[in-house]
């Protein structure tokens, strides 16, 4: 692992520097990332995403504990040199690219990657990164919903994104972070690190975040994808009531046409707003679409 001054060193080495527009900052606490590690008890039959590795610091942890890490770099120079210092390391692979795809959906070849390594350990896949805080949101929710389904997430973010992913029904927070990440599993905020532990320091504070997907709640929804078309429905017009955004409903959801019977077959009042809505309360309905959905 690499304090302040190494990772300065190996940027400069790099001929890069960090880059707020990607949100680059650096955390070079070594009793932090070791804590990370330690508390996603990582085992050589499990397989790693690392998003944003940097300079390798977590990398290098990662790879001590984990049987396999994937690890993608957007960075171009950053891309370069973590490939380079980790050539030998046979239980560690980088890809040179943007982690996503698109906002819904990860990088190909991550995909490809972490299944394959996955497949190999017969093990666990585990998120681990220092997530750059202007991709947070969208890898987190693309790795718990698609492929290629992390079951664990331990990851540092900014405080506010973890403020959101923990929010209760009903807060002003509350979104569709919360609602998709709490209907899948359980989330706990481990710790929160000031910006003085990361190089340059951030204007805001972080967080190390734990999820846990919950079988119990997974195998409740019937189309992870129906799910988060509803809720982006309902919480995409926040202000209007639930009858009010039936309205503006496309994709699958512009073929339903008896929205009051499923409210009420729901046990929901169609008067409320989307943020009155617990996720069991969007699984259920949910659900009850998927079953009308598949009838047509």
């Amino acid at each position: 692992m690499q304090s302040k001054q190494q990772i300065q060193s190996i940027l400069a080495q790099c001929g890069a520097r960090p880059d707020k527009k990607l949100g680059q900052n650096f955390l070079f606490d070594t009793n932090l990332i070791n804590f990370l590690v330690s508390q996603a008890q990582i085992t050589k039959s499990d397989a790693v995403i690392e998003v944003g590795p940097g300079t390798g610091s977590l990398t290098e942890a990662l790879a001590e504990a984990a049987g396999g890490v994937v690890a993608v770099e957007y960075d171009k120079m950053l891309g370069k040199c973590v490939s380079e210092r980790f050539k030998d390391y046979e239980n560690v692979k980088i890809i040179c690219a943007d982690a996503l795809q698109t906002k819904n959906q990860l990088n190909p070849d991550l995909i490809a990657e972490a299944e394959k390594l996955q497949s190999s350990l017969n093990g666990r896949l585990i998120l681990a990164a220092n997530l750059p805080y202007n991709i947070a949101s969208s890898v987190m929710i693309n790795a718990v919903t698609g492929r290629p389904f992390a079951g664990q997430m331990y990851v540092t973010i900014q405080k506010e994104v973890g403020r959101r992913m923990t929010a209760p029904c009903g807060s002003k927070i509350y979104g569709p972070l919360s609602i998709i990440i709490q209907a899948l599993g359980e989330v706990e905020i481990l710790k929160t690190l000031p910006p003085q532990v990361f190089w340059p320091p951030p204007k805001v504070e972080s967080v190390m975040v734990k999820f846990e997907k919950n079988m119990s709640k997974t195998a409740r929804i019937k189309d992870i994808y129906l799910l988060k078309e509803t809720v982006s429905l309902f919480m995409g017009h926040r202000r209007k009531t639930l009858r009010a955004c039936c309205r503006l409903a496309d994709g699958q959801l512009s073929q339903v046409e008896n929205w009051e019977d499923i409210f009420r077959k729901a046990e929901i009042d169609s008067n409320f707003r989307g943020e009155k809505l617990s996720p069991s309360e969007y699984v259920g309905l949910s659900n009850i679409l998927f079953d009308l959905l598949q009838t047509r």
